[in-house]
């Protein structure tokens, strides 16, 4: 398993639209095969500022399975609007066996 960490940077005037617009774009997410579970985190100290946390099989899953399939087209038709600038994703694996 990895850890997408996606960091979304929204308008901050469009961030009750954005996350009411946010389970359409998640029902998308989790359709893709070698997706597992996911979470948006909003930061308190940052306005705008989201986490978006998904775990998938592989980087694979990710990468090709959703970056290479037309559903990432209406992902980002529902919540690209909304960003103040370009999303920043990276991949992680686990270090340490606990959990939080």
């Amino acid at each position: 398993m990895i850890l997408e960490v996606a960091i979304l940077h929204i308008k901050p005037e469009e961030m009750s639209r954005f996350e009411a617009a946010f389970p359409k774009a998640e029902a998308i997410v989790s359709s893709i095969p070698g997706y597992i579970s996911h979470e948006l985190q909003r930061c308190i100290e940052t306005k705008g500022r989201y986490h978006f946390l998904i775990r998938w099989e592989s980087v694979e899953a990710h990468m090709v399975n959703f970056r290479q399939s037309p559903k990432l087209q209406d992902f980002r038709a529902l919540v690209g609007p909304f960003f103040a600038q370009p999303p920043v994703a990276e991949h992680f694996e686990r270090v340490t066996a606990s959990h939080i």
